[in-house]
């Protein structure tokens, strides 16, 4: 049998070799849009957030908690009605809560949103309720949108008396789709100025330079980079002209630089991501493994009845110690690792086994890219 099966290293060094011949070409570069690798400066969404209490829940609220009284208070008050001093109702039915909405660029007065509320208290569950007509803040203080209406909880929480719960999913957050009517429109400022600036996702002199290009290929001289991530665009004035100009430059396909050469490397569930820049120098790899056994088979020592001794439990360790075989492969340049990844994840080599060798690679100097760990 062993003549017929080659041994395991001399199946690496044929598998490593093969790929070293056939890795001689990287794959082309995809072209890209221009939306699609950055965006417009002012041409975003913004954050909205507001406290607001829900209503309409069976028992599942949070009780008598202050704030929520207190929230309850002002709210009966804008409706008219005054609680008596002193009382401090039980709100089993009710629960405070946090909105949260995003506001698209644009966004009109009278349009709709999507809102998230999600339970701040000891309420165990959201399921059937409602929320009360509750104001959404932006950065700077002002309100731009109100919410109101009847929650979608994709989770469910049941208690029985004997203290036994069951969960299913997240029942303390729900959505309520359109829940949220824009009130005040914010300013982009996209009408005003003779220059409007486009932002790459990711920061590249290279890709801002062909990015540029591409623009004053298509609308000459318009384009202007700034830096490794800002494009200055010179626009005629007249929201209508610079509409049908971006939509035109939003379209135009740019081919991005290379990203650099990088190992990411998971240190909680060992995973491995490699990109394509990744190259090697030549280099020698020996790895093996060194495996230790402790065995622990205790004894009983029984006396004679007659002897009046006590049976004892006498230790009985075993301990070894196996190295397996390591030997030499060599790595030839030029190689993508990630092909040699696969390979030597097709012969076996655990995921830490992996890590280590690529860690040894970059302190040798033959791993040519940088190694983030998360």
């Amino acid at each position: 049998m062993r003549g017929r099966v080659a041994p395991l290293w001399r199946r690496i060094v044929a598998a490593l070799a093969l790929i070293a011949w056939i890795a001689g070409a990287t794959a082309p570069a995809q072209a890209e849009r221009v939306r699609d690798i950055g965006a417009f400066q002012g041409v975003r969404s913004n954050q909205l957030t507001g406290y607001g209490i829900v209503v309409g829940l069976d028992g599942s609220g949070d009780d008598s908690l202050e704030y929520l009284t207190q929230a309850m208070k002002g709210v009966s008050g804008r409706m008219g009605l005054q609680l008596p001093a002193g009382v401090t109702p039980a709100l089993k039915n009710a629960a405070a809560v946090l909105v949260t909405a995003d506001l698209p660029a644009f966004a009109k007065p009278g349009q709709r949103i999507d809102i998230t509320v999600s339970a701040i208290g000891k309420a165990k569950s959201l399921r059937g309720g409602a929320l009360i007509l509750t104001p959404l803040y932006g950065a700077d203080g002002q309100i731009y949108a109100m919410a109101q209406g009847n929650l979608a909880v994709g989770g469910l929480g049941v208690a029985a008396k004997d203290g036994s719960q069951l969960s299913v999913n997240i029942p303390t957050v729900g959505r309520i789709a359109e829940g949220a009517s824009v009130e005040r429109a914010v300013a982009t400022g996209f009408e005003n100025g003779d220059v409007l600036r486009y932002n790459l996702h990711a920061a590249d002199f290279l890709t801002a330079q062909r990015v540029r290009d591409a623009i004053n290929t298509r609308f000459p001289g318009m384009a202007v980079a700034e830096d490794a991530v800002t494009i200055a665009l010179r626009l005629p004035p007249g929201s209508d002209t610079r509409s049908s100009l971006l939509a035109s430059i939003e379209m135009i396909d740019v081919v991005p630089a290379e990203a650099p050469a990088r190992v990411i490397i998971n240190s909680r569930t060992g995973t491995v991501v490699i990109n394509s820049a990744v190259r090697l120098l030549p280099a020698a790899v020996s790895h093996g493994k060194l495996t230790v056994r402790i065995n622990e088979k205790p004894r009983v020592s029984q006396p004679n009845p007659l002897a009046g001794g006590q049976t004892t439990v006498t230790p009985n360790s075993q301990i070894s110690a196996q190295e397996d075989q390591a030997h030499i492969a060599l790595m030839k340049g030029g190689a993508s690792l990630s092909k040699i990844v696969d390979a030597l994840n097709l012969l076996g080599v655990t995921p830490s086994d992996l890590v280590a060798i690529l860690e040894a690679l970059k302190q040798a100097g033959a791993l040519k890219a940088e190694m983030v760990v998360i």
